[in-house]
């Protein structure tokens, strides 16, 4: 089997910003528009059925991946918020909750395969702990960014420059000290979905709440079109790509 991830580039991380945002967006327009545990079952079934179309292709291919990534990004943080506004468990414990959560699939994980590498994702049981790893870095990095956003006291909009200047960290250690390349890819993983749950935050919130006020549906509907036209975009070259290799013999 080929590699099932696509290749971590700008155009990726570009992408992945750009889900975490409209995951948030959406995520506060459902649990608003319809009972928050309804929007979660709805849709968890949803993701499975993404996962499983991830799951059955033999390759990256870019809608595929996407869309996964999408519904990981709107479910994970619907399970999140629900945490919170059903269930009353304060921020402070379900990061902490999330973070244990991460961590042991990062050992598992590690302990299985030998290695966390995104590069390695060519057997089915390795991308299983993949996608794990994904839901539970969004579910984390919702209630980090509620965390700072709102029980801090930060704001939306201090909280995404905060995030900006931690997600450079892990580029400034890899590029600059040489630091491990996997661990720099997971902490800056990991740190895209609370920048990207602020600016959407910012972006749609009233002013009252310190956002401009531009309504969670509209900004997740123009997140929506960003994230289509990338992954056309991304499909476009891959076929390109595709066509230019010389046919062998």
């Amino acid at each position: 089997m080929l590699t099932k991830v696509p290749e971590v580039t700008v155009v990726f991380w570009v992408t992945k910003l750009l889900t975490t945002a409209m995951g948030e967006s959406t995520s506060d327009f459902l649990v608003k528009e319809i009972d928050p545990v309804v929007a979660v079952a709805f849709g968890g079934l949803l993701l499975i059925g993404a996962l499983a179309v991830q799951l059955t292709a033999d390759r990256y291919i870019p809608w595929r991946y996407w869309l996964a990534v999408v519904l990981v990004a709107v479910t994970g943080t619907m399970a999140a918020d629900v945490l919170h506004i059903q269930f009353h468990v304060p921020y402070t414990a379900s990061t902490a909750l999330f973070a244990v959560v991460l961590a042991v699939v990062f050992v598992w994980w590690h302990r299985s395969e030998g290695t966390l590498s995104i590069h390695s994702i060519v057997t089915v049981r390795r991308e299983l702990f993949y996608w794990a790893t994904v839901m539970a870095t969004f579910a984390m990095g919702t209630a980090l960014g509620d965390l700072t956003a709102t029980t801090l006291h930060l704001g939306y909009l201090t909280s995404a420059v905060v995030f900006a200047v931690l997600i450079c960290l892990p580029a400034v250690g890899y590029f600059v000290f040489r630091l491990n390349a996997v661990a720099m890819f997971w902490t800056a993983y990991v740190l895209t979905r609370p920048l990207g749950a602020s600016l959407a935050d910012w972006a749609g919130k009233p002013h009252s709440a310190g956002g401009l006020d531009l309504g969670d549906g509209p900004v997740a509907v123009t997140l929506t079109a960003l994230i289509i036209g990338m992954v056309a975009w991304m499909t476009v070259s891959a076929d390109r790509t595709a066509a230019r290799r010389p046919t062998r013999p």
